[in-house]
């Protein structure tokens, strides 16, 4: 029981602030009389959540699939570029630089051109998520697997081990800390690469509802859909926690054996 009472503990402080927030909010609106138009009140935004959920849950569905399929993609090409850099030196000096490279161009910019090459649809959209998550898969992966000791790797070597044996058995659970932590940032920048390959171009979609909404001073449903997408990318982030808990528990029991600086 104390264990689970532990992590609700410490996300109190958080909560707080953000009661604070809704609260400051929702009396600020009231006593300056602002109109729903300009800035709704979080109660306004509330009640557009309950009215309009069956138009709000449809939209969500569709960018959660782009989410989610995006970002699927970017895990298993980053993770096969990573393995291939780690194992080849000559694929390191090629492909490396490019993959620095792409984050130089705006993703704003190359999601427009995957409309005219690619057309409407979900396709676009799924490139565009993994374009802005593939980036931190692979250099932390690298980073990770680049970790290793030289001295472990000379022990591996010694019995026998060749270079194949070595990456499966050393190189890539070492890097799986590494990996999960660049998880963390690429799902929280899918949410907003879904949104932008809607803003760009699409007939569905929170993006979309968001743009069609805002020229009808349809206000509150944009703050709605802002608050869909918030708690869908805190909801991805928790659950890649948990399946770092799952599947690397001794991570976990090492870092939470270290001593916190207070």
């Amino acid at each position: 029981m104390k264990k689970v009472l532990v992590p609700v503990m410490e996300w109190l402080p958080a909560i707080g602030i953000v009661v604070t927030i809704l609260v400051g909010w929702e009396i600020f609106v009231r006593v300056w009389n602002i109109a729903d138009w300009l800035l709704p009140a979080p109660s306004a935004i509330g009640y557009t959540l309950y009215d309009s959920w069956g138009l709000l849950a449809g939209h969500t569905l569709v960018t959660l699939e782009e989410v989610v399929l995006g970002f699927g993609l970017a895990l298993v090409s980053g993770m096969l570029l990573a393995s291939a850099i780690t194992l080849s030196k000559t694929i390191e000096k090629a492909l490396y630089p490019f993959v620095i490279a792409s984050q130089t161009v705006p993703i704003i910019v190359i999601a427009p051109m995957l409309l005219v090459w690619i057309g409407y649809g979900l396709t676009p959209k799924i490139i565009v998520v993994a374009l802005i998550s593939f980036f931190p898969i692979v250099v932390n992966t690298v980073d990770g697997m680049r970790s290793v000791d030289s001295d472990m790797q000379k022990m591996m070597r010694t019995m026998g081990g060749n270079r194949w044996s070595i990456f499966l058995k050393v190189q890539l659970p070492v890097s799986m800390p590494y990996l999960f932590s660049g998880l963390r940032v690429a799902i929280a920048v899918s949410v907003i690469g879904a949104v932008i390959g809607e803003w760009v171009g699409s007939s569905e979609g929170l993006g979309y509802l968001m743009i069609r909404s805002k020229p009808q001073f349809q206000t509150e449903r944009v703050f709605a859909a802002i608050a869909i997408l918030s708690v869908m990318g805190i909801a991805l982030f928790a659950l890649i926690g948990l399946l770092e808990r799952l599947l690397i528990p001794w991570w976990h029991r090492e870092r939470e054996g270290r001593p916190r600086i207070s």
